[in-house]
């Protein structure tokens, strides 16, 4: 698995902003980006591909999926992102920004912390238009020739498009905004506190109080949006950062047991095959397969 800190340094396209945005291509990337990019990498900054037409596929989460015209795929840090050969004569517009030029923006974007797991986003005609005019004009703005446009212009445009994902995802995964659904919110924090600190062994409880919440009152809220008990998500989650170690990287049972907070590598194990129906040796003797084929 190749690593991407400080790749956003190397394509960025304004001097005081951390941002990227290429249209259909048209910006070349240095070959040493372009040979990180065609591997599963993972992210250190917020990526976007916005396909007006045609049809792409990507993996992530150890998940591939496919958009296609007017849909956008996002990723997001620490992920695990593969964009997955497709045809450089499409429409679309791909975007990166990192976490200092989220924070100069003035609102806040709480599909940012994925609470519904989704990797796409859909828009309706109206909004399709909406997007691909932000767009181009960002784009527009960046690669302008002489001086750059002001920070806050950028921005500005930033934040609108931004704020159109945020509406189109909720729309698309929840009928209620998270900023008026206090349930909603709860559960956005719980996956926050826990993806901080991931390798720490977090008690359920302790989490709890720092939501203000009691333990029963978290455990009907996660149980609410995701199917399962705050502990069950805690092991799904650890298991799913285990899969991708497992797949990107070279690394023995024990010393995985201790990079993920776990100080009994049996037990990690146990947890491993309970999770994934797979021993830790039969995982990786079946990717070597899929390897091979």
């Amino acid at each position: 698995m190749e690593e991407t800190t400080g790749l956003l340094e190397k394509i960025r396209h304004h001097d005081q902003v951390a941002i990227a945005l290429n249209e259909n291509c048209a910006i070349p990337l240095p070959d040493d980006v372009m040979r990180i990019l065609r591997q599963p990498h993972r992210l250190s900054f917020y990526y976007f591909q916005y396909l007006e037409k045609g049809n792409a596929t990507f993996k992530t989460d150890l998940e591939d999926f496919t958009i296609h015209d007017g849909e956008l795929a996002f990723g997001l840090p620490n992920q695990v992102f593969t964009k997955l050969p497709y045809d450089k004569d499409m429409q679309q517009y791909a975007l990166s920004f990192d976490d200092n030029t989220l924070r100069l923006l003035p609102g806040t974007y709480a599909f940012l912390l994925n609470p519904f797991g989704a990797h796409t986003i859909s828009f309706d005609e109206a909004a399709r238009q909406r997007v691909k005019n932000l767009f181009a004009g960002l784009f527009q703005l960046l690669h302008s020739k002489g001086k750059q446009k002001k920070s806050e212009v950028i921005l500005a445009h930033l934040h609108t498009l931004l704020t159109e994902f945020n509406t189109a995802y909720f729309e698309q995964y929840h009928s209620h905004e998270p900023q008026v659904n206090p349930r909603l919110s709860k559960y956005i924090a719980f996956k926050l506190a826990v993806e901080e600190e991931l390798a720490e062994q977090h008690d359920v409880q302790s989490i709890a109080g720092k939501l203000a919440l009691t333990s029963g009152t978290l455990y009907g809220i996660v149980k609410e949006y995701a199917g399962v008990s705050p502990k069950e998500w805690i092991t799904n989650r650890l298991m799913l950062e285990a899969q991708r170690k497992l797949q990107y990287g070279n690394m023995s049972v024990k010393e995985l047991a201790y990079d993920l907070g776990f100080s009994d590598p049996g037990y990690f194990s146990r947890l491993f095959k309970k999770n994934t129906g797979k021993s830790v040796s039969r995982y990786l003797s079946d990717l070597r397969d899929l390897s091979r084929n």
